[in-house]
């Protein structure tokens, strides 16, 4: 791979549009959405802040189970790198609602014939930000 493999604009354009259409998702709580945003493999792994999930049909239970991302989610400092034509990461961090709490989210996109999936995600609490007044 060279440094003219690296976010190219159409590609990194794709993981945008998916990464976003997967945020609308995750805000209405439109699980089949969310199902078809990650890999249907067991290889897929989903770490979040109390709960690490192997396989999609374990993220997809997980799903039902859990409560719903609040519709006040904000992201802050979203970053996108691909590489290549199939591969990107995306890194975010966000704050729900008026929470003190500074969220942080990473996941890997690999684009498959049906599209671009969620291969991999963890998602974490910045500790530092549990006392703090909001940036």
């Amino acid at each position: 791979m060279t440094a003219q493999d690296i976010n190219i604009p159409s590609v990194v354009a794709e993981v945008r549009a998916a990464f976003e259409a997967y945020e609308a998702a995750l805000l209405a709580n439109r699980l089949e959405a969310l199902d078809r945003a990650f890999w249907d493999a067991e290889a897929t792994v989903r770490y979040g802040v109390a709960e690490n999930l192997y396989g999609a049909d374990t993220i997809a239970r997980y799903r039902r189970q859990c409560e719903p991302v609040p519709a006040s989610r904000r992201l802050l400092n979203t970053v996108i790198t691909t590489y290549g034509a199939d591969a990107a990461t995306v890194s975010t961090q966000f704050r729900n609602g008026d929470s003190q709490q500074l969220g942080r989210q990473m996941q890997t996109w690999i684009r498959f014939e049906d599209g671009w999936k969620v291969v991999a995600a963890h998602v974490s609490v910045d500790l530092a930000t549990l006392g703090g007044a909001p940036d």
